[in-house]
């Protein structure tokens, strides 16, 4: 599996609350004041399912876990406390190609991914594997589903979060020309770091292509998509009730993030 160098500048990565702009979330998700999300926030969707299938005696591995933005950038404390699982299981793994993986804190062991794509962990070694926008940085898609599955136990979870290919933000971020896409992002959102923008290939980001890589015969299929709040938007009210409006009517093909939960089935006596 060839790997990319995360800290190369790049498409912007999948949305996430703790990076959006604040003043159009307020106006139009008023809520927001009553805990500091919205009704619709994808974070707290994926990471609250995640914590629900959480164990003492489990292994969790964080596919792509980098700094550990989250525990650092979030201002939301209930969305702090759901990414932070050191202490709801009894290991916490990060695997990530860049080396500042290594001085994540919310880590127990950490390993940085070699160039061969080998993940650095025993066959079957993961009760739970979860991937939070890193499948849409990932290039082999055919060596990382391969690598995901050996390092899973039978009746272990895959949980990613990831742009859908065919929602609105994936499709304008393919649009852009790649020199241009650090620009953009700092302008729409001026408090994203340099550090936690990447290179895209959007090769595991359908759900089509999910179920082909993870087939039925090895995983038992929950995945389903989501539009959380607009991400990457200006500051500029009438499009927000646009893009709000047009949410409310799409189909779920072109949602905007892909919900994966998929559990490895176990082997037939």
């Amino acid at each position: 599996m060839e790997v990319q160098d995360s800290r190369a500048m790049g498409a912007v990565q999948g949305s996430d609350p703790a990076t959006r702009p604040a003043g159009m979330r307020e106006r139009f998700f008023p809520e927001v004041a009553a805990g500091g999300f919205t009704r619709v926030d994808g974070t707290i969707e994926f990471y609250t399912r995640i914590n629900a299938l959480l164990r003492p005696e489990m292994t969790l591995v964080d596919f792509g876990a980098g700094r550990g933005a989250a525990l650092h950038d979030d201002t939301c404390a209930y969305r702090r406390n759901l990414r932070n699982f050191r202490g709801k299981v009894a290991k916490v793994v990060g695997l990530d190609v860049d080396p500042v993986v290594m001085h994540n804190p919310g880590l127990d062991e950490a390993h940085v991914i070699p160039e061969s794509g080998v993940l650095p962990l025993s066959d079957a070694s993961a009760d739970i594997i979860v991937s939070d926008f890193t499948f849409e940085h990932v290039p082999d898609a055919e060596k990382c589903a391969a690598e995901l599955g050996r390092i899973l136990k039978p009746g272990g979870w895959l949980c990613a979060r990831t742009p859908n290919r065919w929602g609105y933000v994936a499709l304008l971020t393919q649009l852009i020309p790649d020199r241009m896409h650090g620009s953009v992002l700092r302008r729409v959102q001026p408090d994203r770091k340099e550090q936690d923008v990447f290179p895209t290939c959007y090769r595991m980001n359908t759900m089509k292509t999910v179920r082909k890589l993870f087939p039925a015969t090895g995983f038992r299929d929950a995945s389903y998509t989501f539009s959380p709040e607009p991400a990457y938007l200006p500051q500029r009210a009438a499009l927000w009730r646009a893009v709000l409006a047009g949410e409310r009517l799409l189909p779920p093909l072109l949602h905007t993030n892909l919900f994966i939960f998929l559990q490895k089935r176990l082997p037939h006596p």
